[in-house]
């Protein structure tokens, strides 16, 4: 059980869970889990932090897990869910607790989610740790939804496939796939949204198992109100690119003096190292460290983030 938990009223009726591990009086970190859509599982986030020298706070992002309402009821409307309002749940969560500056520890989507508040508020921000680097933006979105498809073919043709069938106007080679499966997830009809989250799940599951055979399934796919809210949340916000305009890379300047260690896999193809590289590119206080034998996560990517993290508590004790 975490030492502190809560939730916190933000706007729109919505309640936002967060959780507290650590030294109260130690560096004050904020956990950014991935997703769209996702959660903070069984908080295994916290093992790699050193609790006795952190202050280590981590949230369910609105419409996700214990946060209410969630993003699965097809009456909550997603004009709710927008980059600023994540960004402005952070700062009423940052107010609520006290804390005049955190270092951001994000991962996947959460490392969007990080460069996106530290552009908004370099001054709350003391330092960035970012686990497999993304950025969300429409070239992004595009590889991991269509190009991606090269690599494999057959799940592709399945995937796309469901659209064209289901979807009154989408047809592959013409419009977005990732448009097209946010207006099936819109549908009035129970039965099609359930069916085009686990459509959605499924490549999922293919893109980030490269290497693996057979593709390895997320359990948390057998629970349909997280399957639901994760493929609802994301689509939208890949429709949007993130809501960030301009492109993050194109704004680092507004952090290029904070300190950022970023880890990323060579083999990732859900997330192409390019992105982490030209972010590094573009902010002289980066480091990045790639591993060579890993895709979206794993054994080698993780010893380097904890790694990043003491590194991280090191230069700013």
């Amino acid at each position: 059980m975490p030492d502190v938990s809560g939730m916190l009223p933000l706007d729109d009726g919505h309640q936002m869970y967060w959780e507290q591990w650590g030294n109260p009086d130690g560096q004050p970190v904020l956990y950014l889990h991935g997703g769209p859509g996702g959660t903070l599982g069984a908080s295994g986030y916290r093992h790699r932090w050193d609790l006795g020298r952190t202050r280590l706070v981590a949230f369910e992002q609105r419409g996700c897990g214990r946060s209410t309402p969630s993003a699965a009821n097809p009456l909550v409307p997603l004009l709710e869910f927008t980059m600023a309002k994540l960004i402005s749940d952070i700062e009423r969560l940052r107010r609520s607790l006290g804390i005049k500056q955190w270092v951001l520890n994000g991962v996947s989507w959460g490392s969007t989610l990080a460069l996106s508040y530290a552009q908004a508020h370099p001054e709350r921000v003391s330092g960035l740790v970012l686990f497999a680097v993304t950025s969300t933006s429409e070239a992004e979105v595009r590889w991991i939804t269509e190009t991606v498809g090269a690599v494999f073919p057959e799940a592709w043709d399945e995937f796309a496939s469901f659209a064209e069938i289901h979807h009154p106007s989408y047809t592959r080679g013409s419009g977005r796939i990732v448009k097209a499966y946010a207006d099936l997830l819109a549908s009035p009809y129970g039965q099609l949204r359930d069916a085009a989250s686990q459509a959605w799940a499924l490549w999922e599951d293919t893109h980030v198992s490269l290497g693996r055979d057979p593709v390895v399934r997320d359990p948390r796919w057998d629970d349909a109100r997280f399957r639901q809210a994760f493929a609802r949340l994301t689509t939208h916000f890949w429709s949007h690119a993130g809501f960030n305009d301009p492109p993050l890379l194109e704004r680092m300047d507004r952090i290029e003096h904070l300190p950022g260690l970023l880890v990323h896999g060579r083999q990732d193809v859900s997330g192409p190292l390019r992105t982490a590289w030209e972010l590094h590119r573009r902010w002289p206080g980066s480091q990045l460290v790639i591993c060579e034998h890993d895709g979206h996560g794993r054994e080698q990517m993780t010893a380097h983030w904890e790694s990043a993290n003491n590194t991280m508590l090191d230069r700013l004790s």
